[in-house]
């Protein structure tokens, strides 16, 4: 049997994916898993063990894309798929799977989606939004507890990654990881990152801290560093995804907003701390035992707005520095008194 799973467009969304592709690996365990995902988002699901193979392929936003898709439905066609999971809500999403006439086309309600799909999950009404992993693992038929997710990086990613951006192997390393793609109103201000390096760094100063994100964040990751005054490593916009998720799994701790790389970091089960604003951690938490998560919890949050339509983001700029470095140390006290491998 091939099973071909259509990938969300972010980053932190297709980590939260991970459990439904364990549970289909579970079902069927001799199944060819494969996933059709953005290129952006393509390295997330190299990092986990129950994926056979995944296919590359565009998804922007609010375009049709009629000739790719045809053309992708003709590519798919081919492989042969019994069975697709779509998970965006789109259409357009669950465009090509249609086109290609695989047999079970499987997702949530979404959005006009009746021909496309021919089995709907109904949409949730009158209660909480249902956490992330669970609103993915439910296309399984799955309605027990499910597991966090779990990343498996090729071994020595890290190492490689290590070694191509001159950081010792065998150093304590502490990534910050400044950035939101959201919107300012789910980054926690640059100010604040600074003195938190500024303390790490008088605690540990055995450890290389540096920040780490796209291209997009390397500004605000220069005022970061700055603002610290210490010798931090600015490699946003250095590295591939696939680095990226190297470092991490190899990192003493992380400490970040709500994005991406947090749940990529509670997935590769490293200690951390993740800041949150304007979204809530009771829907995408970062599912780990070693993860803390600091969220002031105002009564205006969660608004889960780009940008405060309060006008005083609050919610980040009263989280003060020592509180998120309390936590910090806490995560790491387990495990060691100061960072290590």
């Amino acid at each position: 049997m091939r099973i071909l799973v259509v990938a969300p467009n972010w980053i932190g969304d297709a980590v939260m994916a991970q459990p439904l592709l364990a549970l289909l690996r579970r079902q069927h365990p001799q199944a060819s898993l494969e996933v059709l995902a953005p290129p952006a988002v393509a390295p997330v699901f190299r990092a986990m063990a129950e994926v056979t193979d995944t296919l590359e392929a565009a998804n922007r936003h609010g375009k049709p894309q009629w000739g790719e898709r045809w053309r992708l439905s003709r590519q798919l066609r081919a492989r042969g798929y019994e069975r697709c999971y779509v998970l965006p809500n789109s259409a357009k999403s669950a465009l090509a799977p249609w086109l290609a006439g695989i047999p079970l086309r499987i997702g949530h309600h979404g959005e006009s989606r009746y021909l496309l799909l021919n089995r709907r999950l109904p949409p949730q009404r009158g209660e909480e939004r249902r956490p992330m992993v669970e609103f993915y693992a439910a296309l399984a038929g799955h309605d027990g507890p499910v597991p966090d997710p779990v990343l498996s990086p090729r071994p020595g990613l890290g190492r490689e990654a290590r070694a191509r951006l001159g950081l010792r192997a065998d150093e304590p390393l502490i990534l910050l990881c400044p950035g939101a793609e959201y919107g300012p109103a789910k980054r926690w201000p640059s100010r604040h990152f600074a003195a938190l390096a500024s303390l790490a760094a008088a605690e540990w100063p055995e450890a290389t801290i540096a920040l780490l994100g796209s291209a997009r964040e390397r500004a605000m990751a220069t005022e970061v560093t700055a603002l610290s005054g210490q010798d931090l490593r600015n490699l946003c916009g250095d590295t591939s995804l696939d680095e990226a998720i190297g470092l991490i799994a190899s990192a003493s701790a992380v400490i970040s907003n709500d994005s991406g790389l947090m749940h990529v970091a509670a997935a590769c089960r490293r200690p951390q701390v993740a800041v949150f604003g304007s979204s809530d951690p009771r829907h995408t938490p970062p599912r780990s035992p070693r993860a803390q998560v600091q969220w002031l919890q105002l009564a205006c949050s969660p608004c889960f707005q780009r940008d405060c339509p309060l006008g005083h983001t609050r919610c980040l700029n009263d989280l003060s520095p020592t509180a998120v470095f309390a936590s910090l140390r806490q995560v790491l006290q387990p495990h060691a008194e100061r960072p290590s491998r």
